[in-house]
């Protein structure tokens, strides 16, 4: 279902990609296969099956890469058309899918992901949108796109008007690497945030439920997102902003996702990611499980 007042996915893909060099010194690393799909081709999958109409892309100078896979290829194309590959074709086709609109906005400084989420704000203006990490991939065939996680959470949004977004349970030695929060209220369907605090050591984190990265704000946020980073660090932090906004009595919701969010900014998350989707390939897996195998012995 597409929402007329909450149509937009704010998609921040600036960054370079350091933790995956040197695969990411010249593709960006939103573009790495997850076996034969690129990372960024998951996401738009997966925000388009939980009803957003626009995303906006917040981008640099060297993701040109993204904008050329998801145009339209016409030379391809005519010569999948004369060769008779028509699935192939098909799969092609529905790639530069012009159901969703894309929209691109530079990011001209490398300020963090608040400031990168700020960047969307010329153009979301005063209405409700998403923020969809890519590094976090998920496991689709755990769970039904069109019900779970990103589309439950808009339904949530649009019933409660509150801001929200998506956790999991991370084991206790990882709260190191993700927002982690502090719960004030838990229900059956939601918990009410009471602090969430970003990257904690393992004896500051006060649970072991993280961000994965998929999250749904009202305008208001951008008010509390600062045009330069305060203090010592060099970054403006998106999870400092939600922190302000809970603090000016905003109360935000975290719900539970279900299935895996793979951390595709990481070697191992990426391999992790790549053999699953692999092994659950509908063609090939069978063979690659027997490949694996046969390697292994």
């Amino acid at each position: 279902m597409i929402d007329k007042n909450l149509e937009y996915a704010v998609v921040p893909i600036a960054g370079l990609g350091t933790r995956m060099l040197p695969a990411t010194k010249s593709i960006p690393k939103e573009m790495l296969p997850i076996f034969d799909t690129p990372v960024i081709q998951h996401v738009v999958e997966e925000i388009k099956s939980a009803g957003f109409s626009k995303i906006i892309f917040i981008t640099h100078s060297s993701k040109n890469a993204i904008g050329n896979h998801f145009d339209k290829s016409f030379e391809l194309e005519a010569t999948l058309e004369k060769r008779i590959k028509r699935s192939q074709l098909k799969e092609i086709k529905n790639i530069s899918d012009k159901e969703i609109d894309l929209l691109y906005v530079r990011q001209g400084e490398a300020l963090g992901l608040g400031h990168a989420i700020k960047c969307a704000s010329t153009i979301v203006g005063k209405k409700p949108f998403a923020v969809v990490l890519p590094d976090r991939v998920l496991d689709k065939y755990n769970c039904n796109q069109e019900e779970d996680n990103l589309a439950k959470l808009k339904k949530h949004f649009l019933k409660n008007k509150k801001n929200c977004f998506l956790v999991s349970e991370v084991p206790q030695s990882d709260v190191n690497k993700f927002g982690i929060i502090k719960p004030k209220e838990i229900s059956d369907k939601f918990i009410i945030v009471e602090k969430i605090i970003e990257k904690p050591s393992k004896n500051e984190a006060p649970s072991n439920l993280a961000s994965v990265g998929r999250y749904i704000f009202t305008a208001d946020i951008f008010d509390h997102i600062p045009d330069k980073p305060s203090g010592k660090s060099k970054e403006i932090e998106l999870t400092d902003a939600m922190q302000d906004l809970i603090d000016a009595k905003h109360e935000i919701h975290a719900i539970t996702s279900k299935g895996q969010y793979f951390d595709c900014g990481d070697k191992v998350g990426y391999f992790e990611a790549f053999i699953s989707f692999a092994y659950k390939d509908n063609k090939l897996g069978d063979i690659l499980k027997n490949l694996t195998r046969e390697i292994l012995e």
